[in-house]
């Protein structure tokens, strides 16, 4: 019997963009790899983006599959829906994969948040936006202005090491020693707040180090995980 593994996405990013990371489907697991609300071909009625209202959403959304437990692998905004759905439903995350995510944004991300233009920047941009988002221009205007948000949320991502705690997942923990988002301390903060957690630290790697030459160890790491 199949295991399902969910496969949750980086902001602004899509569903599609696991393919940069698996070349094959792991064997023996069904694969369910959804767009979070807002991004690739979803919409977002609420017209916001919360962490902890997307885990509500995906947990509707495997509802809807007949899916009760999975295992599952987040990345950056993924791995931070993990976190939150973890932690509301414990029992339905069997084991998790947590890459790049954080248990609170540093200053030096909410810098970066308060960058973040209103729309793309250049046409380059907008080309590769569109490529990803299909709902209309409007789509990727709203991504930006959620993403800008972040800087201001001091709620949303707050976990303490007693929320941590409720988190029953074997947990592999994924971070790139070079994150320019969120530093390294913040993966051990994750390690010592998880009761059953390890950590990868990927040498040299930034923020969502699973991509290009690090897509093929990660994979292997994974599977041995799994």
């Amino acid at each position: 019997m199949s295991r399902t593994l969910l496969l949750l996405h980086g902001y602004t990013g899509c569903s599609e963009d696991w393919r940069h990371v698996f070349a094959e489907p792991l064997p023996g697991f069904r694969v369910l790899a959804p767009d979070l609300p807002g991004h690739g071909k979803s919409i977002n009625p609420r017209n916001t983006f919360r962490f902890a209202d997307v885990a509500r959403d995906i947990f509707a959304w495997l509802d809807d599959q007949g899916v009760d437990r999975v295992q599952a692998i987040g990345v950056s905004a993924g791995a931070n829906t993990l976190l939150h759905m973890a932690t509301q439903q414990p029992q339905r995350i069997e084991a998790m994969v947590h890459v790049s995510g954080t248990p609170r944004f540093p200053e030096q991300a909410r810098v970066i948040m308060r960058a973040m233009g209103s729309e793309p920047s250049s046409q380059a941009q907008w080309a590769e936006m569109r490529a990803r988002h299909k709902l209309g221009d409007d789509q990727i205007r709203a991504l930006f202005t959620h993403g800008r948000g972040f800087a201001d949320d001091l709620e949303d991502m707050n976990f303490n090491p007693a929320l941590l705690s409720k988190i029953t997942a074997r947990t592999l923990i994924v971070h790139g020693d070079r994150d320019p988002l969120y530093p390294v301390e913040l993966a051990v903060e994750l390690l010592r707040g998880i009761p059953n957690a390890s950590l990868w630290v990927v040498p040299k790697g930034g923020h969502g180090p699973i991509f290009g030459d690090q897509a093929a160890p990660f994979v292997e790491v994974v599977k041995r995980f799994f």
